[in-house]
């Protein structure tokens, strides 16, 4: 057995089932182990991908994700993806290559302090010196990330403690020298001495199972007390955000608690698509006007940031309550009337149980308000969709693909003004079928996202919506999709911007510095990497294309469309701060 053997272990006994990674030889041992032991290595183009692909494999399961990188320019590469993945409370591992531990600090290649370096982008780090630790560490940092507000951590892996042993003793006694004088004598003995403390008992270590976790239930007399403010509401409002389920296996069982509660409904982030397509109690616009009025406000797994402004758009006399996993968020910006420290899932299952029958004849003709509401807002959706653009209307577009997907496929968003305005328009299917970036608003995330979601359903239609600045991100990627073979179909917003920013920075600035793109042959770049490119600049093509895509998509070949759309004026002042 070498160190590798026992990360794999590990791993497999946590029920990891893919590991991302971009090679390097301070991390091989753990990618062979990987592979040895049934377990998939996926092998990305940017080690941003590695931690964005794990993300998505962790929201969309439940079980930590995975990312091994080699160390120095390997891990800084991450960073970002660690950050982002902190911010959306997605747990994950992150295995870093490290110098090998008799040389650290002495000038070896790819030598800097990792551990300084990721604390504060982790919940916890874990620097491993001795083999015999890496098995116990390994099984420590996956509670961790689970336990709690989930998120990523990070464990240092030195090269010398994950090879086998007589391959690393030829390695350090070559470099020692040896010889018969003195020094080299006592210079051999120490280099021994220190592969003993390395390689000791690193042979008896054997992997636990599954690791509990606390699921964190609500306390009951808080669920009554909730309980007892819905029976006398009038206007009630629910928003449930993406911490709403992160215990992923319980999903569906959220989804039904949402609808025995039977109150008006807003769904963000990674909660999007826990009630299908059209639940009778979603609402997926005008959540601002409703929460102005609302006499109760319950809001799951969602911080009041700048989504929510800051809690200060919400009624000042309505009764508000918080729930989640993270305790200061509960209180921050706006103080509720009660802050209830739980599972947001979990919650709303105890919260569903205790109501029985919501009052849901008094609650009637605040929905009739709310559904006027909505259709109006439909109604402007679709005359700004009918509106003839340039080559194609963004929103006609997106109405098209919606019309066009399959019933289970996955949506994965990464981008600002195109994306923002497919968010309108295209449905999440079913739970955890919506990858977006989060609180973070982090560009180039699609890629990654979409290598991980194909990894946990390859038999799945991905729809990646990408905006044209944020596609330069993670193109690469349609490699290691068509390597995949992956059912990815990626709609690239052409408009020649950066069109998120122009809108206001033109405005408000009166000048579009930075701000302008060339039309480029992103569908050419696709096919460069092995994906079908499609470019789609006329309406009355669209169809056409769009079907010939999921075609593709259905044999196994990743899709690049390159489509060329207009400018509307629907997202303005759209600006977030």
């Amino acid at each position: 057995m070498n160190g590798g053997d026992i990360v794999a272990s590990v791993l497999k006994a946590q029920g990891v089932r893919h590991i991302f990674t971009l090679t390097g030889g301070h991390i091989s041992p753990i990618l062979v182990s990987s592979k040895q032991q049934g377990i998939q290595v996926v092998d990305v183009r940017d080690e941003a991908s590695t931690v964005f692909a794990a993300d998505a494999v962790a929201r969309m399961t439940g079980i930590p994700g995975v990312a091994a990188v080699t160390a120095g320019p390997g891990l800084t590469n991450t960073l970002t993806a660690v950050e982002n993945a902190k911010l959306a409370q997605s747990p994950l591992i992150i295995l870093g290559g490290g110098t090998a531990t008799i040389l650290k600090g002495r000038g070896a290649l790819q030598d800097i302090d990792q551990v300084a370096l990721m604390a504060p982008a982790c919940k916890a780090v874990f620097p491993v010196k001795r083999v015999r630790h890496i098995g116990d560490t390994l099984e420590k940092a996956f509670s961790t990330a689970l336990e709690g507000v989930p998120g990523p951590v990070f464990v240092e892996l030195p090269v010398d403690i994950l090879y086998p042993e007589d391959v690393v003793r030829e390695w350090y006694m070559a470099e020692a020298g040896g010889g018969k004088s003195l020094f080299g004598r006592l210079q051999s003995a120490y280099v021994q001495q220190h592969l003993f403390r390395v390689f000791r008992d690193g042979d008896r270590f054997v992997p636990g199972p599954r690791l509990p976790v606390d699921p964190m239930d609500p306390d009951p007399r808080q669920v009554q007390e909730v309980a007892a403010m819905i029976r006398r509401a009038r206007r009630p409002a629910l928003v449930a955000g993406a911490a709403t389920v992160v215990r992923a296996q319980e999903a569906p069982t959220v989804a039904s608690a949402l609808r025995a509660l039977g109150m008006p409904t807003w769904l963000g982030g990674g909660a999007r698509g826990l009630l299908g397509t059209d639940d009778p109690i979603q609402f997926r616009h005008k959540r601002t006007a409703a929460l102005k009025k609302a006499d109760f406000v319950l809001v799951c797994g969602f911080p009041f940031d700048f989504r929510l402004g800051y809690g200060m758009k919400i009624n000042r006399e309505a009764e508000i309550v918080t729930v989640g996993r993270d305790k200061p968020a509960l209180t921050k910006n706006r103080r509720p009337t009660v802050g209830v420290h739980a599972d947001a899932g979990r919650f709303l299952q105890a919260l569903a149980r205790e109501l029985g029958a919501p009052p849901s004849a008094s609650w009637t003709p605040w929905f009739e308000q709310l559904r006027s509401n909505e259709a109006q807002r439909e109604e402007a959706i679709v005359e700004t969709a009918d509106q003839k653009t340039e080559h194609l209307n963004p929103l006609d577009l997106c109405r098209r693909i919606e019309e066009r997907m399959d019933d289970d496929a996955i949506l994965v968003v990464d981008g600002g003004d195109f994306v923002a305005s497919a968010s309108y328009v295209v449905k999440p299917r079913a739970p955890l079928a919506w990858l977006d970036p989060g609180v973070f608003g982090t560009l180039g995330v699609g890629g990654g996202f979409a290598v991980g979601a194909a990894a946990v359903h390859p038999d799945k239609e991905i729809w990646l919506f990408y905006g044209d600045g944020a596609s330069g991100y993670s193109l690469a990627e349609f490699d290691t999709l068509a390597r995949m073979g992956a059912k990815v179909i990626a709609v690239i917003g052409n408009d020649g911007a950066w069109a998120q920013i122009a809108r206001d920075q033109v405005k408000i600035l009166g000048d579009d510095v930075a701000t302008t793109l060339p039309r480029r042959d992103y569908h050419v770049v696709g096919r460069g990497y092995g994906a079908k490119g499609l470019i789609l600049k006329r309406p009355q093509d669209a169809n056409k294309i769009l079907d010939d895509a999921k075609a593709f998509a259905a044999a196994g070949e990743p899709v690049v469309i390159n489509a060329w759309i207009g400018k509307t004026d629907f997202r303005e002042g759209s600006i977030s701060i």
